[in-house]
């Protein structure tokens, strides 16, 4: 379901007649909905700023497209922007296993550039080509290892997604976790119960339960403990969070939970005003995630901006420069853009986003810090921030 743009074209240098068109995969539906429609509205916030200046005296536009949260329609989608729109950049997607199966089945040796808005898979990083905005998975595992320490527990059961992001998340857990992990297992989505294997988990003796895991799944999880009467100190990473888990569960089932994020610098200024533009838009304060969105379409918008020609291969020649240190720091798109209309070049600038500083490594991976959640009366509550 394509949602917004134009059609896009090879013309090397040019856009469509009056915008330069690029693709979007978001999860417009599915486990990862909730994501998506943060996402949604951080793209249209970056859209509006970007084109009240313009990109080489052009708009910018994005054809969205619907990964239905899976990787075959997130492929599909991917097929149907680079093969029939012939989109040169593509943001996307949520998911880490369907930014990876879009990139192997349909983006890699063809030039064109990906960048996911909300992807933390460790597998990521092993795909220098596939850039990623949202920090890798590995900080959060590592911070779970050491808080659930921290808070006393020496032995923990565990289960996780069946994809690459459960499973290289859980890995890193495994090894950065001193205590003993006394039950560990892979579940697959989209469940209809986890009863038993939430019985499992209490039949381990663990006090502390991790559980690295979609949405609904979560949300299924809880209410199968809650209706078994469990009632463990809960652990979990970013997936774990949404407005669909509280509102598809009981009052008091998660509290005290504690979970593990991508944070946003919310003292910095550029943040600020990111922040009060879209509760002024939306009527509801923005996440990390929608900080993530907001700053791959500005990343687009100046790669454009700085690149030679409107291709794939011009623009990853510069994707990366646009937010690196050697530049002048900059923290609007207005100020970017200023610099390279004046001549400048993408090693001019170093785009601090409002998601905090980017600098994407060899990797293709950024920096970045994270923020602990706990649930607290049935409502998600920050409690601390961590440098990753």
């Amino acid at each position: 379901m394509a949602l917004a743009g134009c059609i896009g074209t090879t013309e090397e240098g040019e856009g469509s007649d009056d915008a330069y068109t690029i693709g979007m995969v978001d999860s417009l539906s599915g486990s990862l909905a909730d994501f998506g429609e943060r996402n949604q509205n951080a793209k249209e916030l970056a859209l509006e700023h970007i084109n009240e200046i313009g990109v080489k005296d052009q708009d910018l536009e994005i054809i969205v497209e619907d990964s239905e949260s899976t990787s075959q329609q997130g492929v599909s989608a991917a097929q149907k922007l680079v093969n029939q729109d012939n989109v040169p950049f593509v943001i996307g997607a949520v998911g880490s296993g369907v930014s990876m199966s879009i990139y192997e089945s349909v983006i890699e040796g063809t030039g064109v550039v990906q960048l996911s808005q909300s992807s933390t898979g460790l597998d990521l990083t092993d795909q220098p080509d596939l850039l990623r905005m949202s920090p890798s998975g590995r900080t959060q595992s590592i911070a779970l290892a050491d808080i659930i320490a921290e808070d006393g527990y020496d032995e923990v059961a565990a289960t996780y997604i069946n994809d690459d992001f459960g499973v290289s998340l859980f890995d890193a857990f495994e090894e950065a976790y001193d205590g003993d992990i006394v039950y560990d297992s892979a579940h697959d989505g989209e469940g209809s119960s986890y009863s038993s294997l939430v019985s499992s988990m209490d039949g381990s003796g663990a006090d502390a339960w991790l559980c690295i895991t979609y949405q609904s799944e979560f949300a299924t999880m809880v209410n199968d403990m809650y209706s078994g009467g469990y009632e463990p100190q809960l652990y979990g990473a970013d997936s774990n969070r949404g407005d669909s888990v509280l509102e598809g569960t009981p009052e008091g089932s998660m509290d005290g939970m504690k979970l593990v994020e991508p944070a946003a610098p919310e003292d910095q200024d550029n943040y600020q005003e990111f922040a009060a533009a879209f509760e002024e838009e939306y009527g509801e304060s923005p996440t990390a995630w929608s900080a993530f969105a907001y700053d791959c379409v500005v990343t687009a918008a100046l790669s454009i901006q700085a690149a030679d020609e409107f291709t794939g291969e011009a623009l990853s020649e510069v994707v990366r420069d646009v937010t690196r240190p050697e530049g002048e720091e900059v923290f609007t798109y207005e100020e970017a853009h200023e610099i390279l209309a004046d001549d400048g070049t993408a090693d001019d600038i170093d785009y601090q986003g409002v998601s905090g500083p980017i600098d994407f490594d060899e990797n293709g991976d950024p920096r970045g810090s994270l923020v602990v959640m706990e649930v607290q009366d049935h409502d998600y509550a920050s409690i601390e921030f961590r440098e990753s």
